[in-house]
Protein backbone atom coordinates (compact mmCIF):
# COMPACT_ATOMS: atom_id res chain seq x y z
CA UNK A 1 0.00 0.00 0.00
CA UNK A 2 1.59 3.54 -1.32
CA UNK A 3 1.96 5.89 1.78
CA UNK A 4 1.18 8.94 0.91
CA UNK A 5 3.37 11.75 3.49
CA UNK A 6 2.80 15.09 3.81
CA UNK A 7 5.77 17.43 4.28
CA UNK A 8 5.44 20.86 6.07
CA UNK A 9 8.10 23.36 5.78
CA UNK A 10 9.22 24.32 9.12
CA UNK A 11 8.66 28.03 10.09
CA UNK A 12 10.60 30.26 12.29
CA UNK A 13 8.17 32.43 14.71
CA UNK A 14 8.60 35.95 13.55
CA UNK A 15 9.54 36.96 17.02
CA UNK A 16 12.19 34.32 17.76
CA UNK A 17 14.80 35.78 19.86
CA UNK A 18 13.48 38.88 19.75
CA UNK A 19 11.84 40.85 22.80
CA UNK A 20 8.20 41.26 22.59
CA UNK A 21 5.38 43.52 24.64
CA UNK A 22 6.10 47.28 25.61
CA UNK A 23 9.02 49.06 24.33
CA UNK A 24 10.59 50.72 27.22
CA UNK A 25 10.68 54.68 27.23
CA UNK A 26 13.85 56.53 27.43
CA UNK A 27 15.16 58.06 30.93
CA UNK A 28 15.70 62.04 30.96
CA UNK A 29 19.74 61.34 30.55
CA UNK A 30 19.17 58.89 27.13
CA UNK A 31 16.99 61.63 26.14
CA UNK A 32 19.81 63.90 26.28
CA UNK A 33 22.48 61.65 25.47
CA UNK A 34 20.81 61.10 21.76
CA UNK A 35 20.58 64.76 21.41
CA UNK A 36 24.19 65.26 22.16
CA UNK A 37 25.30 62.89 19.73
CA UNK A 38 22.87 63.92 17.02
CA UNK A 39 23.91 67.63 17.76
CA UNK A 40 27.56 66.41 17.31
CA UNK A 41 27.52 64.94 14.02
CA UNK A 42 25.37 67.52 12.88
CA UNK A 43 22.17 65.53 11.71
CA UNK A 44 19.77 68.56 11.57
CA UNK A 45 16.50 66.40 10.26
CA UNK A 46 16.88 63.66 12.95
CA UNK A 47 17.54 66.11 15.46
CA UNK A 48 14.09 67.55 14.66
CA UNK A 49 12.46 64.19 13.95
CA UNK A 50 13.97 62.92 17.42
CA UNK A 51 12.58 66.22 19.77
CA UNK A 52 9.64 66.52 18.37
CA UNK A 53 9.04 62.93 18.33
CA UNK A 54 9.02 63.36 22.24
CA UNK A 55 7.38 66.45 22.61
CA UNK A 56 4.26 65.21 20.34
CA UNK A 57 3.68 61.73 21.37
CA UNK A 58 2.91 60.96 18.55
CA UNK A 59 2.27 57.09 16.76
CA UNK A 60 4.51 56.97 13.62
CA UNK A 61 2.80 57.09 11.23
CA UNK A 62 0.94 60.57 12.64
CA UNK A 63 4.45 61.88 13.28
CA UNK A 64 5.44 61.35 9.87
CA UNK A 65 2.57 62.54 8.01
CA UNK A 66 3.06 65.66 9.67
CA UNK A 67 3.36 68.33 7.16
CA UNK A 68 4.81 72.27 7.83
CA UNK A 69 1.98 73.99 8.28
CA UNK A 70 0.91 71.59 10.62
CA UNK A 71 3.92 72.66 13.06
CA UNK A 72 4.93 76.51 11.32
CA UNK A 73 2.92 79.79 10.25
CA UNK A 74 5.12 81.30 8.04
CA UNK A 75 8.87 81.75 9.68
CA UNK A 76 7.56 81.24 13.34
CA UNK A 77 7.00 77.59 14.74
CA UNK A 78 3.68 76.97 16.78
CA UNK A 79 4.14 76.55 20.41
CA UNK A 80 1.06 74.21 20.32
CA UNK A 81 -0.41 72.21 17.27
CA UNK A 82 -3.40 69.97 16.72
CA UNK A 83 -3.80 66.96 14.52
CA UNK A 84 -6.34 64.03 13.95
CA UNK A 85 -5.04 60.81 14.65
CA UNK A 86 -5.26 58.21 11.84
CA UNK A 87 -5.73 55.21 14.00
CA UNK A 88 -8.63 56.84 15.76
CA UNK A 89 -9.96 59.75 13.72
CA UNK A 90 -9.58 61.94 17.43
CA UNK A 91 -8.12 65.51 17.49
CA UNK A 92 -4.83 65.66 19.95
CA UNK A 93 -3.06 69.02 20.93
CA UNK A 94 0.25 68.70 21.45
CA UNK A 95 3.26 71.37 23.05
CA UNK A 96 6.28 71.80 21.00
CA UNK A 97 9.00 73.06 23.37
CA UNK A 98 11.92 76.03 22.61
CA UNK A 99 14.46 73.57 21.87
CA UNK A 100 12.07 71.83 19.69
CA UNK A 101 10.70 74.66 17.87
CA UNK A 102 14.90 75.75 17.14
CA UNK A 103 15.48 72.57 16.53
CA UNK A 104 12.75 72.06 13.65
CA UNK A 105 13.58 75.81 12.80
CA UNK A 106 17.29 74.96 12.02
CA UNK A 107 15.86 72.22 10.05
CA UNK A 108 14.04 73.95 7.81
CA UNK A 109 16.75 76.59 7.08
CA UNK A 110 18.51 73.50 5.35
CA UNK A 111 15.83 72.74 2.89
CA UNK A 112 13.22 74.84 0.91
CA UNK A 113 9.65 73.56 1.25
CA UNK A 114 6.59 74.89 0.66
CA UNK A 115 4.00 75.04 3.72
CA UNK A 116 2.10 71.64 2.55
CA UNK A 117 5.34 69.63 2.30
CA UNK A 118 5.96 66.87 4.39
CA UNK A 119 7.79 68.07 7.22
CA UNK A 120 10.70 64.90 7.54
CA UNK A 121 11.36 64.61 3.83
CA UNK A 122 12.78 60.47 2.73
CA UNK A 123 16.29 60.92 0.60
CA UNK A 124 14.63 57.72 -1.33
CA UNK A 125 12.76 59.72 -4.56
CA UNK A 126 9.88 57.34 -4.44
CA UNK A 127 8.78 58.41 -1.03
CA UNK A 128 7.51 61.54 -0.14
CA UNK A 129 8.34 61.28 3.56
CA UNK A 130 10.01 58.83 5.93
CA UNK A 131 8.33 55.41 5.92
CA UNK A 132 7.88 53.86 8.90
CA UNK A 133 9.99 51.35 8.24
CA UNK A 134 12.77 53.86 7.74
CA UNK A 135 11.42 55.42 11.29
CA UNK A 136 12.13 52.17 13.05
CA UNK A 137 15.61 52.04 11.55
CA UNK A 138 16.48 55.58 12.51
CA UNK A 139 14.84 55.11 15.86
CA UNK A 140 17.17 51.94 16.24
CA UNK A 141 20.53 54.04 15.24
CA UNK A 142 19.90 56.59 17.70
CA UNK A 143 19.40 53.80 20.37
CA UNK A 144 22.66 52.06 19.59
CA UNK A 145 24.31 55.31 19.43
CA UNK A 146 24.40 55.80 23.11
CA UNK A 147 25.02 51.65 23.93
CA UNK A 148 21.48 50.66 24.50
CA UNK A 149 19.78 47.39 23.50
CA UNK A 150 18.37 48.02 20.05
CA UNK A 151 15.62 44.63 20.90
CA UNK A 152 14.32 46.91 24.16
CA UNK A 153 13.45 50.08 22.73
CA UNK A 154 11.24 51.09 19.25
CA UNK A 155 9.62 54.00 17.84
CA UNK A 156 6.65 53.61 20.63
CA UNK A 157 9.70 54.39 23.15
CA UNK A 158 9.63 57.73 21.76
CA UNK A 159 5.42 58.08 21.86
CA UNK A 160 5.81 56.83 25.45
CA UNK A 161 9.13 58.33 27.06
CA UNK A 162 7.32 62.05 27.62
CA UNK A 163 4.07 60.58 28.80
CA UNK A 164 5.65 58.39 31.31
CA UNK A 165 7.82 60.92 32.65
CA UNK A 166 4.39 63.17 33.52
CA UNK A 167 3.11 60.23 34.73
CA UNK A 168 6.25 59.60 37.01
CA UNK A 169 6.22 63.25 37.97
CA UNK A 170 2.31 63.74 38.72
CA UNK A 171 0.60 60.67 38.82
CA UNK A 172 -2.29 62.18 36.70
CA UNK A 173 -3.95 59.64 34.96
CA UNK A 174 -6.20 62.08 33.16
CA UNK A 175 -4.08 64.61 31.56
CA UNK A 176 -1.77 61.85 30.56
CA UNK A 177 -4.82 60.19 28.53
CA UNK A 178 -5.74 63.03 26.76
CA UNK A 179 -1.88 63.87 25.85
CA UNK A 180 -1.60 60.35 24.17
CA UNK A 181 -5.66 60.94 22.72
CA UNK A 182 -6.71 57.77 24.70
CA UNK A 183 -10.54 57.56 24.35
CA UNK A 184 -10.54 54.98 27.36
CA UNK A 185 -8.30 55.64 30.89
CA UNK A 186 -7.81 51.73 30.78
CA UNK A 187 -6.19 52.34 27.48
CA UNK A 188 -3.54 54.61 29.01
CA UNK A 189 -3.29 52.14 32.44
CA UNK A 190 -2.36 49.68 29.72
CA UNK A 191 0.19 51.81 27.95
CA UNK A 192 1.78 53.14 30.74
CA UNK A 193 2.71 49.38 32.40
CA UNK A 194 1.50 50.88 35.62
CA UNK A 195 1.25 48.27 38.32
CA UNK A 196 0.44 47.52 41.76
CA UNK A 197 3.70 48.98 43.15
CA UNK A 198 2.65 52.20 41.26
CA UNK A 199 -0.87 52.49 43.21
CA UNK A 200 1.04 51.54 46.22
CA UNK A 201 2.98 53.98 46.27
CA UNK A 202 0.78 56.82 45.69
CA UNK A 203 -1.47 55.30 48.38
CA UNK A 204 1.55 55.78 50.57
CA UNK A 205 1.60 59.41 50.34
CA UNK A 206 -2.09 60.10 51.36
CA UNK A 207 -2.09 59.62 55.28
CA UNK A 208 -6.09 59.76 56.14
Amino acid sequence: MFNRTTSKTHQIPWNKGKLTGQKAPLSMQEIWSIRMHLQNIGNQRDLALFNLAIDSKLRGCDLLNLRVSDVASGDEILSRAMIRQSKTNRPVRFEITQRTRQSIKDWLATVKLGSNDYLFTSRIRASKHLSTRQYARIVESWVASIGLDTAAYGTHSMRRTKATLIYRRTKNLRAVQLLLGHSKLDSTVRYLGIEIDDALEMSEQIDV
